[in-house]
């Protein structure tokens, strides 16, 4: 009978965890309950005999809960920033932080930090598919948001390859807006500046020192005239310091839109996908820990502070009964035997 790949439980601290790994045990992925998480996400290699890890997640139970940094987490029902906390919608005002009157920063939805439930698992020989769900998401759970949405996520692993769907349904009687994300952190080497990146991008997200996108067309800046930013072709990170958001991401022959990161020591590439939406560059310069020795790629549906943009109205309307759903993923490409 031939083996297949194996579910087990487990924990981080008090945490409850997923570990699944593959029947010959080289590619393995762990994952919190605790916003369907990605902590760790390791592939073997058949020129080095080991078994790589490729991210850059929580270490433990204090640093999930801490959520600082976001490392991996899926943004939902809205990625990155929204100005002041406040936003308008269908004719009523909305604060996400009621009652803050200093620091009213609020980022990456609360999804990230919500308990899921394991829903279905399937395991085969040749990979490994888990559906995690959550119905905590209703009227009066979450400051300014009352509305109700059930959060279905699968991740798929194969001996290469981390796919990611995050599908939302509106359960409510009104339209909600929504749209998601994945905070993804990678490392092929440490610190990140010998590696190479290519982001498929024509258009280059511009914004104020709050890192909100400026007002109507002001925000896109074509890459042509920021060629610092440009990764168009690929280059070495060297010392760039980037956090921003890149649009206008164009499909490689298999429709993927593909964000690559290369290892020009080893060979050892990764590439980032997605089908559609923008993809937000993080160099991890300000992080607590670390700093600069992993890069966070990570797929969006909308730019930052799509609530109050009138431009992104219809993308994020999910209207009552109706599903919508958001997949990307990473895959692995070893260096080649010697």
């Amino acid at each position: 009978m031939t083996a297949e790949y194996r579910i087990t439980e487990s924990r981080l601290g008090g945490e409850p965890t997923l570990v699944v790994s593959a029947p010959d045990d080289s590619a393995c992925a762990v994952l919190a309950l605790r916003g369907a998480t990605l902590l760790s996400w390791q592939v073997g290699s058949k020129a080095t005999g080991r078994r790589a890890e490729l991210t850059d997640g929580y270490r433990d139970e204090k640093e999930l809960l801490s959520q600082d940094g976001v490392r991996a987490g899926l943004l939902a029902p809205f990625p990155n920033r929204v100005a002041d906390a406040r936003y308008h919608y269908d004719g009523h005002d909305h604060d996400l932080l009621p009652g803050a009157d200093g620091d009213r920063l609020i980022y990456h939805g609360f999804a990230r930090e919500t308990p899921f439930e394991l829903a279905h698992a399937t395991t085969a020989p040749d990979s490994a598919r888990l559906l995690l769900h959550t119905t905590s998401i209703r009227p009066g759970t979450y400051p300014g948001y009352p509305f109700a949405l059930d959060l279905t996520v699968e991740y798929t692993l194969t001996a290469d390859e981390l796919s990611v769907g995050i599908r939302a349904t509106n359960v409510g009687d009104t339209t909600a807006p929504y749209a998601a994300g994945w905070h993804p952190y990678f490392a092929l080497s440490r610190p990140i500046d010998d590696l190479t990146l290519h982001i498929p991008a024509h258009t280059l997200i511009r914004t104020d020192a709050s890192l909100i996108p400026l007002p109507g067309e002001d925000a896109r800046l074509p890459l042509d005239d920021r060629p610092t930013m440009d990764f168009r072709t690929p280059r070495r990170l060297g010392d760039a310091v980037v956090d921003a958001c890149y649009a206008d991401l164009t499909p490689g022959p298999n429709g993927r839109i593909e964000t690559v990161l290369t290892d020009p020591a080893t060979g050892e590439e990764l590439r980032v996908w997605q089908h559609n939406g923008y993809l937000h560059v993080f160099t991890g310069d300000t992080l607590a820990r670390d700093r600069r020795a992993s890069i966070a790629l990570e797929p969006v549906e909308t730019m930052t502070n799509a609530f109050n943009r009138a431009e992104h109205a219809a993308a994020l309307a999910l209207e009552p009964g109706r599903s919508r759903t958001f997949a990307f993923g990473v895959r692995y490409t070893a260096p080649a035997i010697r």
